[in-house]
């Protein structure tokens, strides 16, 4: 395809000696692989040529270029060597004349230099200056984006070829354009008509990458359906590509890593704003994965990357610096500079997954397959014991579990634990309301004293995760009143709780047929008023759960039941108080219960008829 076209303007003298002036252009083309930040460079740049309101940033003012060596970079940092070269001359201009008015030194400058006084007979000049510049501006802008894409990884040599042709037309009269400008800087002449050139490159190189990115993101979509392949190696080359050959970073290191680091690995991506989390669930989250108890296990075996997308096209300042702070410490990998990613690779991801804003966590297998779409409220939930975290095992692992005091607690405290472990009577209780805090401990040491042997735990409230509550963690640890999560670990408790409902609705279940997920609702909708959960040991299902009133009644009749509390347990015996008595016989109900120490002595109450049942066991 000739790019000059059919149009009579493209034959003209003008136009000749352009295709000559580029073929020599072209041998000079001599990149050697050096790297510049062409993006955040123009953007210091229109920040002096088109008056930005952005101010520069650190990543921006520490650029550094070799000017000298122009034939050595690829044509995007060639455009923007040549933008700046001309931004220099063009702000120092309208510098001079913001200051002539107040500044004495500028005043004797701009007389030293003749510049009039009175621009105004000029403003038809700056006005098509001004449209000039941008369209320089524009063109760079796109050139830039077609140069970042990863043109390896997708058959379109005809249309490459041919928008490559236009990059260099463009690179050539943004050259001659830029000379051009600064010649009537300096000299306020007027200028020649072929100077005021409207560009005709701008839709061309546009088009060229709009195609490229169609067909990469159509691709990428695909290859998230197809068979497995041999390794992830192809999926994660589509998915990083970058003009940068080491695209990832370690941030505990700060080491820059290739794609290759994640070869055979389960890659688990994390999508997120700029801003990743709040900082609590942030927290949260490093505790499930990276200090979990039983990642060591699985160390080297998977990775967390993550992938940063900003809110627009074009990252803002405060963008990269929440990107700089968070990558800077989190223990995982990320992406090393998320603003040069392809706009079809992230245009593909928010297709393919949904991605809408809120975090998600995709989850490739070692052979790059997508195993599970969002796998976030598992990881939260079961840690790194979730590994290796598809879709198929958070269903596995649901399947495993019965509504015990150790699904309750999990790992969240290592003393809350540890009680679970040893097989203690756990109370757990929440409430906002200090009066009513006082009256249960109150009324929980009058039953302590009889000899029960209980230990209890404030947990916090999960409407109020605020001073209030922070105030009552300090007040009940100050005065040793019972047992208390830090302010933190609360609402790690109550994050949790919510990944697990969360969980359970995504794989469909409902409170109606699910007794986990309705026990779970329940708590998380308690009210304010006040609420305790009793339980024992990691096997127990035998767990209680009273609000406000109702609680205070039942323990205020203590002397009627508590002496079925060392036949019972605590919760059985407060649970004998809540309900009918049981029917003569043996429960007629069966269920299956994964083996876990401690089983066997263990007490299992039928949730139906909340009658003990008798055990069997079934090896497999």
């Amino acid at each position: 395809m000739n790019f000059l076209g059919s149009d009579p303007f493209w034959r003209s003298p003008l136009y000749l000696d352009e295709d000559i002036q580029i073929k020599k252009l072209l041998l000079t083309h001599d990149p050697d692989g050096r790297c510049l930040d062409s993006e955040l460079f123009l953007r210091a740049i229109q920040y002096i040529i088109l008056y930005s309101e952005v101010p520069l940033t650190p990543l921006v003012s520490d650029l550094q270029f070799d000017a000298m060596a122009i034939r050595k970079y690829k044509w995007d940092a060639k455009m923007v060597i040549v933008l700046a070269a001309f931004a220099t001359n063009y702000g120092e201009f309208w510098l001079l004349r913001e200051l002539c008015p107040h500044n004495p030194l500028a005043v004797s400058v701009a007389m030293l230099k003749q510049l009039p006084n009175d621009l105004s007979t000029l403003k038809p000049r700056f006005k098509a200056l001004n449209f000039l510049v941008k369209n320089m501006v524009d063109v760079t802008k796109y050139i830039i984006k077609f140069e970042g894409l990863p043109l390896s990884h997708v058959e379109l040599d005809k249309e490459v070829d041919v928008t490559k042709s236009y990059i260099y037309a463009s690179a050539y009269w943004v050259t001659r354009s830029a000379l051009a400008c600064s010649s009537l800087i300096t000299d306020l002449i007027a200028m020649k008509p072929e100077q005021v050139h409207e560009f005709g490159f701008n839709n061309n190189c546009n088009m060229g990458a709009i195609k490229f990115e169609r067909k990469l993101c159509q691709k990428l979509l695909e290859l998230f359906k197809e068979s497995p392949t041999i390794n992830n190696q192809e999926v994660l080359h589509m998915l990083f590509a970058s003009k940068d050959a080491l695209p990832l970073k370690d941030c505990s290191s700060q080491a820059k890593l290739g794609v290759s680091e994640l070869e055979n690995k389960v890659v688990v991506l994390l999508i997120s704003k700029p801003e990743l989390l709040p900082i609590e669930e942030l927290l949260f989250l490093v505790q499930q994965t990276y200090d979990h108890p039983l990642n060591k296990n699985y160390k080297g075996n998977y990775e967390i990357v993550w992938f940063p997308i900003s809110y627009s096209d074009t990252w803002t300042d405060d963008e990269v610096r929440c990107f700089n702070f968070f990558s800077n410490y989190l223990p995982w990998c990320s992406i090393r500079q998320p603003w040069l990613h392809s706009s079809a690779v992230v245009n593909s991801m928010k297709q393919a997954w949904n991605y809408k804003g809120e975090p998600l966590m995709v989850v490739l297998d070692s052979r790059g397959m997508v195993t599970n779409s969002n796998a976030i409220d598992m990881v939260i939930s079961w840690g790194a014991w979730a590994y290796p975290f598809s879709a198929s095992r958070e269903e596995q692992l649901w399947e495993e579990q019965n509504w015990t005091m150790q699904l309750l607690i999990d790992n969240i405290d290592p003393l809350l634990a540890s009680w679970v472990e040893e097989d203690r009577d756990l109370c757990i209780y929440g409430s906002e309301n200090q009066k009513w805090i006082q009256e249960f401990i109150s009324k929980m040491k009058e039953i302590k004293s009889t000899g029960v042997q209980l230990e209890m735990v404030y947990v916090g409230n999960r409407n109020r995760p605020d001073d209030h509550v922070r105030n009552i963690v300090a007040s009940i640890a100050e005065e040793k009143l019972t047992g208390s999560l830090s302010f933190t670990t609360t609402q790690f408790f109550w994050l949790r709780l919510e990944s697990m409902r969360r969980s359970k609705l995504r794989l469909r279940k409902t409170a109606d047929n699910d007794h986990i997920l309705d026990e779970v609702s329940a708590l998380l909708d308690f009210s304010d008023s006040g609420w305790a959960v009793i339980g024992k040991g990691s096997s127990s299902t035998d767990i209680v759960q009273l609000q406000g009133k109702e609680l205070m009644q039942r323990l205020n009749l203590f002397s009627q039941w508590g002496n079925n509390v060392a036949k019972l347990g605590f919760s059985g015996a407060i649970r004998s108080a809540l309900e009918p008595p049981s029917l003569p016989g043996p429960c007629s109900h069966s269920t299956v219960i994964p083996y876990a120490e401690g089983l066997i002595e263990g007490t299992v109450i039928c949730e139906k008829c909340k009658r003990p049942m008798k055990k069997f066991f079934v090896y497999e």
